[in-house]
């Protein structure tokens, strides 16, 4: 029994000998696990508290899920830094004795993680103002696609290849970002026709409403309609203007629809679709050459 105590006391002895000194702190083998410890309890504890918080707390509110998400976040960081400096001032760590390093490392750090900054700072933006959610189609910095993820330093974007593409959050502050589905996902679509001087604007017209109205990608609330819209050197053109929300996020393929239909009712319809001429005139001029005399 004596030598177990011993055994005991002298393990207990190892694990809480000293073996770095800061101040009037001792670290120990025993400090250390205690302080993982606490720190494990500390992340755990807050990131359960954010969940509670932003799925049923908030949850119950009418605040949309990426500003529930943001708030969540900030107040787990701030809980986080509270739990750290009530642990170390636990623990008998003197911060004022740290003060000056802390300080010349958070100048240095400050320099190298600007940008780390800079978009965790537009994540934040973005999260309460809503200029792009989840699900939107944008275009960005000549990146078209729908947003699959927004997280505090970029965003995901998918694009029609099924490529995600990593979007730095500062490039939707500092951009020109183009939503198509800010409001709703009905977006109009202006389709350019060229037709002959020989043929009948309303013919044309009508023959264009019908091949839109045989589609059902395109919305019949708006209605579609035809512009008149300029007389080319080679074309009378129009302009068909169609509504779809089924094809926001693949405007080409129902143009190409479209095309298509059109090409084939002009064929049956007789209806001639020109393509650019130009008419050379030679002229023939003769010189004369006078001799002096």
């Amino acid at each position: 029994m004596d030598n177990e105590t011993s055994y005991i006391e002298q393990f207990w002895e190892s694990i809480n000998k000293p073996f770095f000194t800061l101040g009037n702190f001792e670290l120990t083998l025993w400090s250390v696990f205690y302080l993982l410890v606490l720190l494990f309890l500390l992340f755990y504890v807050t990131a359960k508290l954010r969940k509670w918080l932003v799925y049923q707390v908030l949850a119950k509110s009418n605040i949309e899920l990426g500003v529930r998400i943001a708030v969540g976040t900030i107040l787990r960081y701030v809980v986080v830094l509270i739990g750290l400096f009530i642990i170390l001032q636990t623990f008998g760590i003197d911060l004022s004795s740290v003060t000056i390093l802390a300080g010349a490392l958070g100048v240095g750090i400050g320099f190298g993680l600007q940008n780390v900054t800079n978009n965790f700072v537009s994540g934040l933006i973005i999260l309460f103002e809503r200029p792009i959610k989840v699900g939107d189609r944008i275009e960005v910095a000549d990146i078209t696609g729908d947003v699959t993820k927004i997280s505090m330093r970029a965003t995901t974007i998918t694009t029609n290849d099924n490529i995600s593409i990593i979007v730095p959050n500062s490039e939707f502050i500092s951009s020109t970002v183009i939503n198509w589905s800010h409001t709703d996902r009905d977006i109009r679509l202006n389709i350019p026709v060229g037709v002959s001087y020989n043929e009948d604007p309303e013919k044309v017209k009508n023959v264009l409403l019908e091949v839109v109205d045989a589609n059902q990608g395109v919305l019949q609330n708006p209605k579609p309609d035809v512009l008149f819209d300029e007389y080319d050197d080679s074309s009378i053109n129009f302009s068909l203007r169609v509504w779809t929300s089924e094809y926001i996020n693949r405007p080409g393929v129902l143009k190409s629809q479209l095309y298509y239909e059109i090409f084939k009712r002009f064929r049956k319809e007789g209806i001639e679709i020109p393509f650019p001429q130009r008419d050379i005139h030679i002229k023939n001029t003769e010189f004369t050459i006078k001799k002096k005399e």
